[in-house]
């Protein structure tokens, strides 16, 4: 990775609105990194003006209330794009088309139809189109990547994913009314906001993409909620793998969260959270004929920041995106299709 005192800063943009997700993150990030330049706000609900002043300081050049005022006056790098899923498609195709790199709060659309032509726009311009799916850059998951591209567990055959976090936040009645709770809003419930995460790092590991998904969508919870509160997935890969994701509310708090692999060769454990808790050694295999092993991996970097940080370098021409535009699409194509597979009671085919 490029020293940061040999990479020129880049600008960034800040577009959100009432509700932005992980806005205390982004703006540390960009507080806090040497990367990162002049940063500008556009809130047009003036909430996060308070928090953006505190975390950044005198890196926060300008505040403005509407993208198209930003766009007239300043031609920022990098637009980091954090707001309710419906409104994520009009921002990110005016982010491009003003020349910006763009890092957007996923899902970023309500259906992958959407995001098709901005990932048609940002290929025809040369820009970088990154959803916000930061477990990519995890030490432990970049490790257990080189370990299956390395061939250590041959041909694969199949892929177990839980992704499972706390109920208790959907009994709050804030909860209930904000963007999250409302597919309208948001897309889907938490397939689309964290079960999206393991669907992505099933595919980004092994090298395949889902090709055909069928499951069960369901608010098993009985909350007052518009969007499903747990999933269940199963998946046929391109390679010809097979595999299956629980994805769901169901914890009074913290998280659970695994990822088990198997193939010809051995197989492959990554286990973030253990007993609501994170896990000091999150990675574990065994080859075939010898004992399993538990290697020692750094828990950092991981998180917002280096994916803030990653981008920045994309958006300098001093690396490449962590996630690329298509590899976005193809994530939530899946998340998509299974939405379509439970509503129609079939197995649906996801477009590659």
């Amino acid at each position: 990775m490029p020293d940061p005192a040999a990479v020129d800063p880049v600008s960034v943009v800040v577009l959100t609105d009432a509700g932005g997700a992980h806005l205390d993150a982004y703006f540390e990030a960009l507080g806090t990194l040497g990367e990162i330049g002049q940063v500008l706000l556009c809130d047009p609900s003036g909430e996060s003006v308070a928090l953006a002043r505190k975390a950044l300081g005198a890196k926060l050049a300008a505040v403005y209330e509407r993208p198209a005022d930003v766009f007239a006056k300043e031609k920022p790098d990098l637009a980091v794009i954090s707001v309710e899923a419906v409104q994520g498609p009009p921002l990110i195709e005016t982010a491009l088309r003003a020349g910006c790199h763009v890092f957007a709060e996923k899902p970023a659309c309500l259906r992958a139809a959407d995001f098709e032509p901005l990932v048609r726009l940002a290929e025809s311009q040369s820009r970088h189109l990154m959803l916000a799916l930061a477990n990519r850059i995890t030490p432990a998951v970049r490790e257990a990547r080189r370990l299956i591209g390395a061939g250590t567990f041959g041909r694969l055959y199949g892929i177990e994913l839980h992704l499972v976090a706390d109920q208790t936040r959907l009994t709050r009645p804030a909860y209930q009314q904000s963007w999250f709770a409302d597919r309208a809003r948001a897309g889907g419930g938490h397939l689309a906001w964290l079960g999206i995460h393991w669907l992505d790092l099933a595919m980004h590991l092994t090298g395949q993409s889902v090709s055909e998904v069928a499951g069960f969508t369901g608010i098993v919870g009985g909350q007052p909620l518009r969007a499903e509160d747990a999933a269940v997935v199963a998946m046929k890969f391109s390679g010809g793998m097979l595999g299956t994701l629980t994805s769901a509310y169901f914890l009074d708090k913290g998280y659970q969260s695994h990822l088990k692999l198997w193939g010809e060769k051995g197989w492959l454990e990554y286990t973030e959270w253990l007993e609501g808790a994170r896990n000091p050694r999150p990675l574990r295999y065994q080859v075939a004929g010898s004992d399993p092993v538990e290697p020692e991996v750094p828990m950092e970097p991981k998180g917002y920041t280096p994916a803030i940080r990653e981008a920045a370098l994309a958006a300098a021409g001093r690396g490449q995106p962590f996630i690329t535009a298509a590899e976005g699409l193809r994530v939530l194509r899946t998340v998509f299709g299974l939405y379509e597979a439970a509503e129609n009671g079939r197995t649906v085919r996801v477009a590659s």
